[in-house]
């Protein structure tokens, strides 16, 4: 979903919502906002509450051409074998789910060959009006009635330590905590104008935050957003009762996933949840931190970097993404952080020192429940605030378990941590 959608999904009607696809495109006239409102009951109906899937849609003269399966066929068509194809079949479903949805008849028709699945012929009251604006709300519906496969997506996990040891209350207490947490970090950053729709699912002991934005600030500003998030429970935590404000360790990582929406009252909802190998992953990596702790996945990613009007497409790692999110901070100065104002913010990966003042990144090795080995760097950020002592998230380097620097190798990437980079 692109920026331009923000909110739509927390609606709650079908028409409420049509008036809010209709208010960031084009004034729609009565007959059309009437034929999509039929169409929406139409695609409903389809769905049959979630037994199936709407992959793809064309334009017909009449109405529109549908591509649906069964939701259990989408796991065979994955494993199975395509109709006179060498291609893999689970890289191109994900093709399939990952792109535009509006098809013409040609590359209909052949999905459906390749699938072996009929095309379902979905008549309207009227004529579809050959309005782009119109077809991209359409795009949309259908959207919410099948799954999406997004490459390429920034998540953060939240896990409270020492969840299943607390009482029912506690539990709650702690949550409830964690949620005003991310939702004051939400509110500073909306303050500074800074461009955000983030979408959460709770874990049961924390939750995962993601940004429905997928470009390159929009994951920068996920990483800050954790670091605000951390700033604001360890301010609290110093101020309240035990038990009562969580004890954290979290996660960033940069992966795929596929998003779709749950049913709520017989309805697909209006927001969106995501399971995947990134969601996979940060579960495993975080479950190896310590209290306090906040791991970063080594990653490799194409992330879309907009320029004014233009855009562009570019390869980071993990040290590279945390390297210009550290020469990005200068954007939080000014923010307010427990009646303090904040004055300056550094965020950096750990490693060990050189005799030139540098550092190195420590690049960890870690093994998580099920055998698998994946590769962490330990992240911190220092918040410096005016007439406050300093909040500094993360743990240092030197903290780090003997078992876990024993597994350890360290690069020298220079590009990453400069001089004075604060290994506080």
């Amino acid at each position: 979903m692109d920026s331009s959608d923000s909110g739509i999904f927390r609606l709650a009607s079908v028409g409420t919502y049509l008036d809010a696809l209709a208010s960031i495109t084009h004034e729609m006239s009565l007959r059309d906002r009437s034929n999509l409102i039929h169409l929406d009951k139409c695609l409903h109906k389809i769905w049959g509450l979630g037994a199936n899937v709407l992959l793809n849609w064309c334009p017909r003269q009449d109405g529109l051409a549908l591509l649906v399966v069964p939701h259990y066929a989408i796991a065979d068509h994955a494993n199975g074998e395509l109709e006179n194809s060498e291609g893999s079949s689970e890289s191109f479903l994900r093709a399939l789910l990952s792109g535009r949805r509006r098809l013409d008849a040609a590359q209909l028709d052949k999905v459906a060959h390749l699938l072996g699945i009929e095309v379902t012929e979905l008549p309207l009251q009227h004529p579809l009006s050959d309005n782009a604006s119109h077809h991209g709300i359409i795009e949309r519906m259908i959207k919410r009635y099948s799954i999406t496969y997004v490459p390429c997506r920034a998540v953060v996990l939240f896990d409270i330590v020492g969840f299943g040891l607390l009482s029912p209350f506690a539990q709650m207490t702690q949550l409830n905590s964690l949620s005003y947490s991310m939702n004051s970090a939400q509110s500073k950053l909306d303050s500074k104008r800074i461009g955000i729709d983030f979408a959460r699912s709770t874990t049961g002991d924390g939750f995962y935050v993601w940004n429905t934005d997928l470009t390159l600030d929009a994951n920068i500003n996920l990483y800050h957003f954790m670091h605000l998030v951390l700033a604001d429970n360890a301010i609290a935590s110093s101020k309240a009762e035990p038990n009562v404000v969580p004890r954290l360790r979290a996660g960033f990582h940069v992966g795929g996933s596929y998003e779709f929406h749950q049913a709520e009252g017989l309805n697909p909802t209006l927001s969106h949840y995501i399971v995947g190998d990134v969601t996979v992953d940060l579960a495993r990596i975080v479950e190896q931190a310590q209290p306090d702790q906040v791991l970063i996945g080594d990653f490799e990613a194409e992330m879309r970097f907009l320029d004014g009007d233009s855009s562009s497409w570019i390869s980071l790692d993990s040290v590279d993404f945390v390297d210009r999110a550290a020469r990005s901070v200068e954007q939080l100065r000014g923010l307010v952080m427990s009646g303090e104002r904040i004055d300056s913010i550094k965020c950096y990966l750990t490693g060990a020192p050189l005799d030139s003042g540098e550092f190195t990144v420590r690049r960890i090795q870690i093994n998580d429940k099920h055998g698998k080995t994946r590769s962490v760097f330990n992240a911190k950020a220092n918040i410096y605030r005016r007439n406050a002592e300093p909040i500094l998230l993360g743990i240092q380097d030197r903290e780090l378990a003997p078992e876990t620097k024993r597994k350890e190798r360290s690069e020298h990437l220079l590009r990453a941590l400069r001089a004075g980079a604060d290994p506080a």
